[in-house]
C-alpha cells in the first residue's frame, strides 16, 4: 500500500478544500475516506507499535505507511455499554455530555459527508437505533444492529427504501461477511467520492473465530498485564456488571491468560480482514484518492487493576488506537499529541473540504498531521456514569470516585500502567488540589454535572459477589 502514502504533505493539506483550481484547470479531485472501526480494541494490540506477541500485518502495513497517535481517547460512558456513546460520539463530533445517543437529533459527520456530494456506504455494528442510520448513511448492508453477539450467527440486514430489512443470519463470520461488503463497495463504486464506514463487532467478547484460523497464541506464553491485580483494591462503582463477571475473583492469573491469548487470536483474525479490504483498495482505482482510518471504540483493561472490561477510567479502557493514513499523510510516524476519538471526523471533514454539522465540537488534528511534533489538546475529560472522572495534563492523571471518597495520582509519563498511587504524598497535595480545581473546570466547560464530593460516601472497601463461581464463557458461545 506504499501508493497511499504521498510525499509531499503540505501541499495536499494546503490544496484540499480550496476555494477553485486555476482558471482553465480541472478542479482537484475530492478524497474518499475509508474508516475501519474496530470494537473493545486497546491501544497496545499492535505489534507495529510496540506488541512483541500479537501478530497484526494488516495493520502494521497501515502504521507503516501513516501516523499513529499512542495518546487518543474515547471520553468514556454514562452507561455500562459504553460502545454506544463512543459511537455516538465518534460520529457526531460531540461530547460525551452533549451526545444524543440514538443520533435523531443533530445532523451527524457521515451525513455531512452526503450533503457535500459524497457517496456514504456502511458494513458492520450499529449500535444507535436503527432509526438513525438512514439519516446517516445513503447505503447499507449486512447491518448488525445490536451490541455483542455469536459473530457466526449474526443477525444481518440491509438497508432498504430508508429502513432495515429482516435480519439474516450471517453465512459466514460476520468479520468476514463486513470485509466482503466493504471490498464489494470498493470494487463497484464509480464517479465522485465516497465514505466508507466499516465498523466491526470484533474483537468484543465473544471471541470467537472460524475454528480453521491459523493464528493461535499459547496462554502460558502470554505475559499478564503490568498493573495485573487478583482484585481491584476498592469498590470503583461498578464492580459486577457483566463484563466483571467473565472470571471468577480473585482474578486467576492462568485465567487472564487465557482470555488474553483468545484475545489476540480474534485481533489477528479481524486483523486478517482489514488486509482483504486494503488489498482491494490497493486494486483499486480508488487507491491514490483515498484517506484510511482504524481506530476502536474503547479498549478494555483484561485483568489489568483487577478488572476485566471497559467501564472504569484507567488508561487500558480509555486509550484506544487512532492511525491516519493516504494521500499526504506521514508514514512511518507516531505523535503523542493528545486528542478524543470525537476529533477524528472533524479532521476528516477538514481534510476532504467538508463543512462540520452546526453541533460538531470535535477539532481539527491536521496541524499534527503536518506536523507530528505539534500538540493537539492539552488536558483530557474522562467519566463513566455518576461513579468516576479523570482529568488528565499529559502527564500527571487524577483520579476520583466520589461515591467511596477516593482520590487517585499517576505519573503517567513515568508509570504508563498506573501501577503507583502518589496521592498520599505529602508532596502532592498541591497538585491534588490545583487538578481537582481544573477537572472541575473542565466538568463545566463541557456541561458535566456530577459532583467530585457527596454528602454521605460509602465504605469502599469491597468483598465480591457470590455468583456461583463468577465465571462466563468469554470463547465461543455455548
Amino acid at each position: 500500500m506504499k501508493t497511499l502514502a504521498a510525499a509531499v504533505l503540505p501541499c495536499l493539506l494546503c490544496a484540499i478544500g480550496s476555494a477553485a483550481a486555476p482558471t482553465g484547470a480541472p478542479a482537484p479531485r475530492k478524497l474518499n475516506v475509508l474508516f475501519l472501526f474496530a470494537d473493545d480494541q486497546r491501544a497496545d494490540t499492535i505489534a507495529a507499535l510496540g506488541n512483541p506477541v500479537i501478530r497484526t500485518p494488516g495493520l502494521d502495513r497501515l502504521a507503516r505507511n501513516g501516523i499513529a497517535f499512542s495518546r487518543a481517547y474515547m471520553q468514556g460512558g454514562l452507561q455500562g455499554a459504553t460502545c454506544v456513546p463512543s459511537r455516538a460520539m465518534l460520529l457526531s463530533g460531540q461530547s460525551l455530555f452533549r451526545i444524543d445517543e440514538k443520533l435523531m437529533r443533530d445532523e451527524t459527520w457521515p451525513a455531512a459527508f452526503g450533503r457535500a456530494g459524497y457517496t456514504t456506504f456502511m458494513s458492520g455494528k450499529w449500535h444507535n437505533g436503527a432509526d438513525s442510520l438512514p439519516r446517516c448513511f445513503q447505503i447499507a448492508r449486512s447491518v448488525f444492529a445490536g451490541g455483542m453477539t455469536d459473530p457466526m450467527r449474526a443477525k444481518l440486514s440491509d438497508m432498504k427504501d430508508g429502513r432495515l430489512g429482516k435480519p439474516q443470519i450471517a453465512p459466514r463470520h460476520a468479520c468476514e461477511v463486513f470485509a466482503d461488503e466493504a471490498i464489494r463497495f470498493l470494487k463497484e463504486h464509480e464517479g465522485g467520492p465516497f465514505f466508507c464506514y466499516v465498523p466491526f463487532d470484533a474483537p468484543h467478547d465473544p471471541h470467537i473465530v472460524p475454528d480453521d484460523f491459523d493464528v493461535r497464541y499459547d496462554p502460558s506464553t502470554i505475559p499478564a498485564p503490568r498493573n495485573f491485580l487478583p482484585q481491584h483494591p476498592f469498590d470503583n462503582g461498578e464492580m459486577a456488571i457483566r463484563d466483571e463477571l467473565l472470571l471468577p475473583w480473585p482474578r486467576p492469573r492462568e485465567k487472564v491468560q487465557e482470555m488474553i491469548a483468545e484475545y489476540y487470536r480474534y485481533i489477528s483474525y479481524l486483523d486478517s480482514q482489514i488486509a482483504r479490504i486494503l488489498d482491494a483498495l490497493e486494486a483499486s482505482p480508488h487507491a491514490k484518492d483515498t484517506l484510511v482510518v482504524f481506530a476502536a471504540d474503547s479498549g478494555v483493561a483484561r485483568g489489568g487493576h483487577g478488572l476485566i472490561g471497559k467501564q472504569n477510567v484507567y488508561e487500558h479502557s480509555m486509550r484506544v488506537p487512532l492511525i491516519f493514513s493516504g494521500p499526504g499523510i506521514p508514514a512511518g510516524k507516531t505523535t503523542d499529541a493528545m486528542c478524543y476519538l470525537f476529533d477524528v471526523m472533524p479532521t476528516l471533514g477538514s481534510l476532504c473540504g467538508v463543512p462540520a454539522p452546526p453541533a460538531s465540537e470535535g477539532i481539527d488534528l491536521g496541524p499534527t498531521l503536518r506536523d507530528p511534533a505539534r500538540p493537539a489538546r492539552e488536558r483530557l475529560l474522562f467519566a463513566y456514569k455518576s461513579e468516576q472522572r479523570a482529568y488528565f495534563d499529559g502527564r500527571w492523571k487524577l483520579l476520583r470516585f466520589p461515591r467511596v471518597d477516593r482520590t487517585l495520582l499517576f505519573d503517567i509519563l513515568n508509570d504508563p500502567d498506573e501501577t503507583t498511587d502518589i496521592s498520599e504524598r505529602p508532596d502532592q497535595s498541591a497538585r491534588i488540589e490545583e487538578m481537582t480545581r481544573l477537572m472541575e473546570q473542565e466538568m463545566r466547560r463541557f456541561g458535566d454535572a456530577a459532583a467530585l464530593r457527596v454528602a454521605d460516601p460509602k465504605p469502599a472497601a469491597w468483598s465480591p459477589p457470590d455468583v456461583g463461581g463468577g465465571q462466563r464463557s468469554h470463547g465461543r458461545a455455548k
